[in-house]
């Protein structure tokens, strides 16, 4: 018991270590390799001799499988790609926890379903009214994500492995070890934390059961195990009913591992070489330290090299999500506006133990051009990359090969898709007539993206002509001022089929003077532009102004805008 209870001290001490060995580490990364690396060399430094090398990661469906859950797929996926890469058998695989409790309704899910609490996640129906499961329903639209990001994954649903009665033999282990699972689980809580929850040692050690049943009588878990007879046998009480039942575990598949005994049970099974985990599992004492030493002395099983990831935060959309909460942005809905290649970028190319964020407001537009720069500059070799940034690439499913051609900027694609009505073709002619030359297939992917980005999440920056002259606005304007917007008026007037080039030269010729120098003429332009901004479309600032006139189709509306 002495032993046991040094646990708590020894990971504290042990985390605090590595944390700061982590640190210095991180501050030379991107100048040596690339995280996946470096975690992949710890991998092949434990295990250097398996013939083949499993990375996992799993979630429980209990409500949208969000963008924060995503990390913990491209963490082990990066290591599973590049123990490939090394000529290593290796297997990626994905844990459904299906066969969990449901503990809360979710936002966004009808309040009738609060009678399912307790019950496992594939008992219950699915909220879309369909024959399949609540857990299917979840899994359904991350799973779809992953075929669309390009993420091959082997998935396990836990409840088909509990009831093929593949875990039987190490359910019936952990019961005859449940003593020993008890004090391990005592040495990492705190004197406080027990009498928080008025735990007495003798008596947890005396009535603990590292498993949860779910009762035949009522179909959810709130039951007490009230006897084992040391094999395969257990009683249970259930709670709702009121009654008692004596089962073989091995006949009846109705018991599940305690989270804790489940991880470490489950690292034995699948024989997991690297596994990620979220902030809330890598404290010190935490879940990850508790399922090894439980690991080691109850399953005789060597932990896998983990990983701790920090949280991702989301601009314009508040901050960290829950699943459970249903307020959660999927990998799906982050699709709707970040192409594939770029999402797994911004993963990559960050240390999974630092925050980044993910951008539903105008930061994408920094995203986006940061991200071409850097293929562009891998992709011609005319700026050199850092080994890091190639690896961040490459494993985002960006080739150094083929030739390169200039993708749409994203700015583009929302300020001038709108102005198109997001038509394709029209987008083309509109770039041709700029004498702009993009790649065709990113005009089509991102004119859907920047649609989606707009209209969904940022309607206040949506262009359009005003409805009515703004009189209010045409009032705190100058004489000279009001001159320069006849003049405008006149000239498009008199010739409305000028090409882009010619309506530049007018727009920045209608009010620049010969005898001003360049910065007094610039600051003349600039007001004239955010004169003829407020007119036509109420803002201070728009797309290019004399690509807008010459792509808005109803020329007579901006003629009647800018009678002034």
């Amino acid at each position: 018991m002495q032993k046991l209870g040094d646990n708590m001290k020894k990971f504290k001490t042990d985390n605090s270590e590595k944390e700061e060995r982590v640190k210095n580490e991180d501050e030379s990364l991107e100048n040596k390799l690339h995280w996946a690396s470096a975690y992949t060399d710890k991998v092949l430094e434990k295990f250097p001799d398996k013939d083949e090398y499993v990375c996992a990661s799993g979630i429980s469906p209990s409500g949208t499988i969000h963008f924060g859950n995503f990390r913990d797929i491209v963490t082990s996926y990066a290591v599973f790609e590049e123990l490939k890469k090394r000529g290593k058998k290796a297997r990626m695989i994905f844990s459904w926890d299906d066969f969990d409790r449901f503990r809360k309704v979710p936002q966004g899910i009808d309040p009738s379903f609060e009678k399912y609490i307790g019950f496992p996640l594939t008992g219950i129906p699915s909220p879309d009214g369909t024959d399949k499961s609540y857990a299917k329903y979840q899994e359904e639209e991350f799973e779809k994500a992953m075929t669309d990001l390009d993420i091959e994954i082997e998935y396990i649903y836990q409840t088909n492995e509990h009831k093929s009665g593949r875990y039987d033999e190490k359910i019936i282990e952990a019961l005859k070890n449940r003593e020993k699972i008890a004090k391990i689980l005592l040495s990492f809580m705190t004197d406080k934390g027990k009498e928080n929850k008025n735990i007495v040692d003798d008596e947890y050690i005396k009535n603990y059961y590292p498993i949860a049943v779910y009762s035949r009588f009522s179909g959810k878990d709130n039951t007490k195990v009230i006897d084992y007879d040391g094999d395969k046998k257990i009683t249970y009480k259930c709670f709702d009913s009121g009654k008692t039942e004596t089962i073989d575990i091995t006949k009846v598949r109705i018991v599940k591992l305690a989270w804790k005994v489940d991880w470490a049970m489950r690292w034995g099974a699948e024989d997991v070489s690297f596994e990620p985990g979220g902030k809330d599992h890598s404290t010190p004492g935490g879940s990850y330290d508790t399922s090894t030493v439980i690991a080691k002395e109850v399953f005789c099983v060597e932990p896998p090299v983990y990983q701790g990831y920090d949280f991702v935060g989301i601009r314009g959309l508040g901050d960290k999500m829950s699943g459970s909460k249903g307020n959660s942005v999927s990998p799906g809905k982050l699709l709707e506006i970040y192409s594939p290649e770029l999402l797994k970028w911004l993963y990559f190319r960050t240390e999974p133990n630092k925050t980044f964020s993910l951008a539903f407001d105008s930061e994408v537009y920094r995203q986006y051009a940061e991200f071409d720069r850097k293929v562009e500059e891998m992709k011609t070799g005319e700026e050199p990359l850092s080994d890091f940034d190639i690896q961040s690439l490459k494993i985002s499913g960006v080739s150094r090969e083929g030739e390169y051609k200039k993708p749409l900027p994203f700015r583009q694609a929302v300020g001038f898709g709108q102005i198109v009505q997001w038509d394709k073709d029209k987008m083309i002619e509109l770039l041709k007539a700029q004498e702009e030359d993009y790649d065709e297939k990113s005009i089509k992917e991102r004119l859907v993206k920047a649609k989606n980005w707009l209209e969904t999440y940022n309607r206040e920056e949506i262009i359009k002509l005003e409805k009515e002259k703004n009189t209010e606005y045409i009032e705190t304007l100058s004489e000279e001022e009001l001159g320069h917007v006849r003049k405008l008026k006149s000239e498009l007037k008199d010739n409305p089929n000028r090409t882009i080039p010619e309506l530049n030269e007018l727009v920045y010729g209608i009010v620049k003077k010969e005898e001003l120098d360049m910065k007094e003429n610039i600051k003349r332009q600039k007001r004239f532009f955010q004169m003829v901004y407020n007119l036509l479309i109420g803002k201070n600032a728009g797309p290019r102004l004399a690509t807008f006139l010459w792509a808005v189709e109803d020329k007579g509306k901006v003629l009647q805008l800018l009678d002034v």
